[in-house]
């Protein structure tokens, strides 16, 4: 009877033992992002999640939070950069705060097209800067497979030349690049969250805005404004990045499922998104925005020159550049 008794405790203990190890190897990420239920990168986030729990039987979640549901950007990277389960849609301008070099893929004309985007993964100059973040700053990047498009000025007049924008007052995300990049195209940069612009321009805190097409129709930002001008200053490359202490308290096969997914579904909706940029101009001019398609390219880009010398990152610039092949 003894016998038969320590038989049960064993066989419970040993249920119990498994039950645990089948808990502490669930793993769920809490991931977040600024824009609204609306935008193809919600859509693409989900399809992310989806080929993450189907590829590790459930092992690992991904809850996707859209509109800063959980908390505006900066906030979310000191958070996860202490080793929570959260991650955040960034970009270089905002990582760059951490690792100055890498904030020059969002500079001014820096990134020539979609293909370009991709190929930063092959660059040294690119991976030095993402180990930088991993080891002394405690941000992983997951992918950065997500391009958003180009971005132009949205005002309530055309701009067609830098002149065009002396003394407008231009929303743009709080890092140094992206102040130094609107500030070297003529404008005056402003400071302020995502989910403002709306309020920031109807109570004309801000004169314009730069962002994508898609951004203006998902937000009705046409309602506030009257003009986009296609400048195509930056080609904005986003970055998916969780804890580093997370990541790396994954199993090897769970890494590979968050990295290669996020790739995947990453160049997926960049692809959608090229094409809905354009569906999202034809909207916009349904509605009654007037395009500016005559804009002094050549102009734009010489004065853009301008913020990589403020930044100091001429040099960094100078290294991906040559990565590129450019």
């Amino acid at each position: 009877m003894t016998a038969v008794k320590i038989s049960i405790a064993t066989l419970a203990m040993t249920a119990a033992a498994a039950l645990s190890a089948q808990a502490q190897d669930s793993f769920v990420l809490r991931f977040n992002h600024v824009l609204g239920p609306n935008e193809p990168f919600h859509q693409g986030f989900l399809a992310w999640a989806d080929r993450v729990a189907e590829r590790t039987g459930g092992q690992l979640q991904i809850e996707v939070y859209h509109s800063a549901q959980l908390g505006v950007e900066e906030d979310i990277i000191e958070q996860l950069r202490q080793g929570a389960n959260v991650g955040q849609n960034t970009d270089a301008a905002r990582l760059g705060n951490y690792v100055p070099g890498i904030a020059v893929v969002n500079g001014p004309y820096m990134v020539a097209d979609m293909q370009e985007a991709f190929a930063l993964a092959d660059s040294p100059t690119m991976q030095g800067w993402i180990e930088a973040l991993a080891e002394d700053h405690g941000i992983r990047v997951v992918c950065f497979d997500w391009v958003q498009g180009q971005r132009h000025f949205f005002t309530n007049r055309p701009v067609r030349t830098p002149e065009d924008l002396d003394g407008l007052r231009i929303r743009t995300p709080p890092a140094p690049i992206w102040q130094e990049s609107i500030r070297a195209l003529g404008a005056t940069p402003v400071a302020m969250s995502f989910g403002d612009i709306y309020t920031g321009l109807q109570s004309r805190a801000v004169d314009g805005a730069e962002l994508v097409y898609t951004n203006i129709t998902a937000a009705n930002l046409n309602e506030v404004l009257s003009h986009a001008n296609e400048t195509g200053h930056i080609l904005l490359v986003n970055f998916q990045i969780v804890s580093e202490a997370w990541f790396d308290g994954l199993p090897a096969e769970l890494q590979a499922a968050l990295t290669e997914e996020c790739r995947a579904a990453g160049q997926e909706t960049s692809a959608r998104i090229a094409g809905a940029l354009e569906e999202a101009k034809a909207e916009l001019i349904r509605r009654g925005m007037t395009i500016v398609e005559d804009v002094d390219i050549e102009a734009f880009r010489t004065a853009g020159e301008r913020a990589y010398e403020v930044l100091g990152l001429t040099e960094a610039r100078a290294q991906l550049l040559a990565d590129m092949g450019r």
